[in-house]
């Protein structure tokens, strides 16, 4: 009798528990987009762009931590697309990275369905085209991840949302811009900046309530400098990360890069400029924007508010402002800063290098000597399938080399759950910025010249700020420190367009060789086979 009851206790206990987790499921959320062209005069003169459902910038996802995302992407462009999800970890699921070294481009009039969840983060985030140079034509967009009401945020709730892509914009076709880099010509300066991909922008409040902004530098290769006119702002995320609320005047924004501050209309009321101004550039660009008290009749005056006078040095010492709020929570129920970074020993030390070399007569862009391309099979392809010959994990060194330039499909091979320190030295006179797939980092120094290992002693080991895109000065360097607990093959690359589309990019292959479903998921069922992986099944 006993024998006969602890069975069927088991299976009533497990059919409880298989209901309750089926109930407990985060919701879906179902989209679909069709990508094509279309003609806007966004600078006064007609030119094409990529629009997603009619819409330029993109639309809008709004969507809670730990959302499941099924979207349908059908693309009506004449080229191959694919969209990345800028920021977004993907834990788990580099099969839906969206970038060329993880999945097949969608070829023209055919569609493929991303599935990913929004995993236990929050914040402001962006998606933009990773095919050619696509960005410049647009297919942008804002993708942002509000906090679960159960989880409570370091701030009180603002009375309104505010999502601007600024960034700066260019004239020519993008298939232009593309031909030119392809015959060995660096990128051309902007022709302007937008906000919302306008030139002109109203946002609206009321006298004394408390707004979300929410900005994002979607633009293809310019540093932004943001301000509102007599007005202060309170930095309260960046980049899915709680921050000290420190007021600013100004806030430099670097290319794919986010943040999110609060702005109290505490000014008497009228209209005051939004402005958003290239920065450490020659000829400075500028665009507005309006912010409107709604009980006022009074149109913007003055002058537009300039960006700060000072360049580089200014800019470093605002970033290093920049730092964790420790006992805030984080997208689970936990205080950001219970993972202490700081006390962890790196298992090995990076240093990338950035060049401009010209290999075969033409200008390229490199890392550690080496000026990435891609192979016609995603890496990531080669690698479940075991295709040889697509990617080399020796054609990249993990200090720079000081060799001649070359071509090669760079991959760096690590281990999951390493924990590494990175280092990206820029030797150039150009402003960079740096961008990794599948993670954040903590982002614990800055520094101008040469980095060395006496340079620690300079790092922030107690709250530096968690990001997934870093700015790296001139003659100068910038060190991270990242733990490599999300297996796949993740992109590491330049996030100026030009840079990345020329060779400024690689890739960092996380790896365990017993395949387990609780590290990674296994293939799609509706895998794109392309290249060499044709003819193949999962």
């Amino acid at each position: 009798m006993v024998k006969s009851f602890i069975p069927h206790l088991v299976f009533g206990v497990l059919a409880v528990l298989g209901v309750s987790l089926m109930n407990a499921e985060d919701p879906y959320l179902y989209f679909t987009w069709t990508v094509t062209y279309g003609t806007r005069s966004i600078l006064g003169v007609p030119q094409q762009v990529i629009l997603i459902n009619g819409q330029f910038p993109g639309p809008k996802l709004d969507v809670v931590t730990n959302n499941n995302i099924i979207l349908n992407l059908i693309n009506k462009l004449d080229q191959p697309f694919l969209m990345t999800w800028n920021g977004i970890k993907q834990r788990k699921n580099s099969w839906q990275d969206g970038v060329l070294g993880t999945n097949c481009p969608i070829p023209p009039n055919s569609n493929y369905t991303y599935k990913f969840q929004a995993k236990d983060q929050i914040g402001s985030y962006t998606y933009f085209p990773s095919t050619l140079m696509h960005r410049a034509a647009g297919g942008f967009g804002a993708l942002n991840i509000i906090h679960r009401s159960v989880i409570p945020i370091p701030y009180a709730n603002p009375d309104g949302d505010f999502t601007l892509l600024v960034g700066d914009w260019f004239k020519a076709n993008h298939k232009t811009l593309q031909q030119s880099l392809d015959s060995g010509k660096s990128m051309p300066f902007p022709d302007g900046v937008l906000i919302n991909g306008q030139t002109q922008a109203t946002f609206a409040g009321d006298q004394g309530k408390t707004y979300m902004f929410r900005i994002s530098n979607v633009g293809l290769s310019t540093s932004l400098n943001f301000r509102i006119q007599g007005h202060k702002m309170k930095l309260v995320e960046v980049e899915g990360s709680h921050v000290i609320q420190n007021l600013y005047d100004s806030l430099d924004v670097h290319v794919g890069q986010s943040i999110t501050i609060l702005v109290t209309l505490d000014q008497p009321p009228k209209n005051y400029y939004i402005v958003a101004s290239t920065r450490f550039t020659k000829t400075v660009l500028t665009a507005t924007a309006v912010l409107h008290y709604a009980n006022s009749n009074a149109p913007v005056s003055g002058p537009v508010p300039a960006a700060p006078a000072n360049g580089f040095d200014w800019s470093m010492e605002q970033a290093r402002t920049y730092r964790w709020n420790l006992t805030s929570n984080a997208a689970r129920p936990n205080p950001q800063g219970s993972f202490h970074y700081g006390t962890i020993t790196p298992t090995k030390t990076i240093v990338l290098a950035n060049s401009a070399p010209l290999i075969n007569g033409k200008l390229r862009y490199a890392v550690n000597g080496v000026s990435y391309i891609n192979p016609d099979t995603p890496l990531k392809l080669a690698d479940y399938f075991n295709i040889p010959g697509v990617f080399s994990t020796n054609s990249l060194s993990e200090l720079p080399s000081g060799r001649a330039a070359t071509l090669a499909t760079s991959v760096m091979a690590t281990s999951l759950h390493d924990f590494i320190e990175v280092v990206f030295q820029n030797n150039e006179n150009t402003m960079q910025a740096w961008h990794l797939d599948g993670y954040d980092f903590w982002v614990v120094g800055f520094g101008s010249g040469q980095w060395t290992p006496d340079k620690r002693k300079s790092y922030n080991l107690v709250d530096a700020l968690t990001r997934h895109t870093t700015q790296v000065y001139p003659n100068s360097w910038t060190a991270i420190l990242v733990s490599l607990d999300n297996q796949g093959m993740w992109n590491v690359r330049s996030t100026l367009w030009d840079r990345q589309y020329l060779g400024q990019q690689f890739y960092l292959r996380v790896w365990n060789p017993v395949r387990s479903l609780a590290n990674e998921y296994d293939i799609p069922s509706n895998v794109l086979l392309c290249g060499q992986a044709v003819g193949r099944h999962p």
